[in-house]
């Protein structure tokens, strides 16, 4: 997979024009990801375990009749500690017609945010696949790290929807 350019990054970022995002936190770190991909947001119950997922898959649970796999992105992005309390929650996705549930920390809010307030993300290692990131979005005294969730849960070590 070949990294996008930084102008590639800024053309997708000023094609979104005004977008609202779910904003939550995964330890000290506040993340958003589209709104329109959120189905619900539920309290944390233990899923079922499934036999060889990966950690960071805690298993699965049954939403009205529908199996849903449960990832928990503090596993994923490598949190040192985590702890399941009464501020934990899954985010309940609907990904291309696939159902997927994220455990975070929190859910702060829902934020619009203009082009004007996104910037691209540098080009820095890390556990996130820099193609999964949207920008940066700046605000006066936050900043968020915008996902696009769909390429993030697409990736080859989550497997968890196709590539469209």
């Amino acid at each position: 997979m070949n990294a996008l350019s930084t102008v590639e990054k800024q053309n997708n970022i000023e094609a979104k024009s005004m977008a609202e995002y779910l904003t939550f936190r995964i330890g000290t770190e506040e993340y958003g990801i589209d709104i329109l991909k959120v189905q619900e947001i539920r309290g944390y119950e233990p899923p079922t375990r499934i036999a060889n997922a990966p950690s960071f898959v805690k298993g699965v649970i049954n939403l009205r009749g529908t199996i849903v796999p449960i990832v928990d992105m503090r596993l994923k992005f490598n949190c040192p500690i985590v702890n399941y309390d009464s501020f934990t929650v899954v985010i309940v996705l609907n990904l291309h017609q696939r159902i997927v549930g994220i455990v975070v920390d929190s859910v702060s809010d829902v934020m619009g945010l203009d082009v004007d307030q996104i910037r691209t993300a540098p080009d820095i290692e890390s556990i996130i696949d820099p193609e999964s990131i949207i920008g940066l979005g700046a605000l006066s005294d936050r900043m968020l790290i915008l996902l696009d969730i769909e390429k993030l849960m697409s990736g080859n070590d989550m497997g968890l929807i196709s590539d469209i």
